[in-house]
C-alpha cells in the first residue's frame, strides 16, 4: 500500500473476524432486542453491542491514538487526525428478521475524508473492502474480485435502490418519487448492501435520508475506488451522513442530483 498512514488487508479482515465472532452465533437466534426510542421503533441486540466492543478493543491494541466513533459506545479522541467509524450491524431490522442483508460496517477517516474501510457479510461469507488503493471483493477460498461499478450515464437505465420511500418526507419525498420515476428498476431494502451492490456493479444508484456518519464512512472508498461518486444531496461531502446519493459513475451522479434539485 503506498499510504504506510492506512491499515493494509490483513487488519481489516482481523476486524471483520473479531466482529462475525459476535454476530454470528446470534443471527437467527433468539436474542434479547432492546428498543433505543421511546416514542418509535430502534432496535439494537447483544450482537450490536458485542460485535462494537470487539472490533474496539483491536482498534484500542493496534491504534490506541486514532479516534473512534462508535454507534453503541459513542466517541473518544474525535480530534485525531485518523478516526474510526463503526457500524456494528447496519440494518439490525434485518438482522432480527432473519435477513442476510445487514452487515458490518468500518471505516476509517483521514482529515475529514474517507479514505479505507469494509462491509462484512459474516453470513454470506463476503467482505467488501477498500484499502486506500483498490475495492474488493474477498471470500474464503476464492480469489480476491477487484469490484467496478456498471458504467451506466443515463438514469434511464439505472437499477435504483433506497430503504423505503417512507423515510423521505415533504419536499424530499417529491424529489425522490422525480427521480424513481425515471429509473428503470426501483428497488427497496438492503440497508448497506445495496451499496455493495452498486460497487460490485449489480446497481446504479443508491439514495437515502438522514444518515449517521457509522452509516455511510465505510461505504465511500468502497464505491468510489469501485469507480462510482458518493456525495450528500447538496454534492458535498458524505462522511458525516445526511442525506446521500451514490452512483455508478460521474455521469450518472451529475444527472441524478440535477433531477432531485430541479
Amino acid at each position: 500500500m503506498t499510504d504506510q498512514n492506512l491499515p493494509d488487508v490483513a487488519f481489516l479482515q482481523r476486524l471483520a473476524a473479531a466482529a462475525a465472532a459476535e454476530t454470528l452465533p446470534l443471527f437467527r437466534s433468539v436474542s434479547l432486542i432492546d428498543n433505543k426510542d421511546q416514542d418509535g421503533f430502534d432496535p439494537v441486540t447483544a450482537a450490536d453491542k458485542q460485535a462494537e466492543a470487539a472490533i474496539r478493543a483491536v482498534i484500542e491494541e493496534v491504534y490506541p491514538d486514532h479516534g473512534i466513533i462508535g454507534e453503541e459506545y459513542g466517541t473518544v479522541r474525535a480530534t485525531a487526525s485518523h478516526v474510526w467509524i463503526i457500524d456494528p450491524i447496519d440494518g439490525t431490522r434485518a438482522f432480527i428478521s432473519g435477513l442476510p442483508v445487514w452487515g458490518t460496517l468500518v471505516g476509517l477517516r483521514v482529515d475529514g475524508v474517507s479514505k479505507a474501510g469494509f462491509m462484512s457479510q459474516p453470513y454470506t461469507g463476503e467482505l467488501f473492502v477498500a484499502d486506500g488503493e483498490a475495492s474488493m471483493l474477498l471470500r474464503d477460498g476464492k480469489a480476491p474480485v477487484e469490484l467496478a461499478t456498471r458504467k451506466h450515464h443515463a438514469v434511464e437505465e439505472a437499477t435504483l435502490f433506497t430503504t423505503t420511500p417512507a423515510l423521505f418526507k415533504d419536499a424530499k419525498r417529491t424529489a425522490y418519487d422525480r427521480l424513481e420515476s425515471r429509473v428503470r428498476l426501483p428497488r427497496y431494502g438492503c440497508d448497506c448492501y445495496a451499496f455493495a451492490m452498486l460497487a460490485a456493479g449489480f446497481a446504479d444508484i443508491v439514495i437515502e435520508a438522514g444518515l449517521q456518519t457509522y452509516d455511510i464512512a465505510a461505504l465511500i472508498p468502497l464505491i468510489e475506488l469501485a469507480g462510482g461518486v458518493v456525495t450528500t444531496w447538496e454534492g458535498g461531502n458524505a462522511v458525516d451522513g445526511g442525506d446521500v446519493i451514490a452512483a455508478a459513475t460521474p455521469a450518472l451522479h451529475a444527472a441524478a442530483l440535477d433531477i432531485l434539485n430541479r
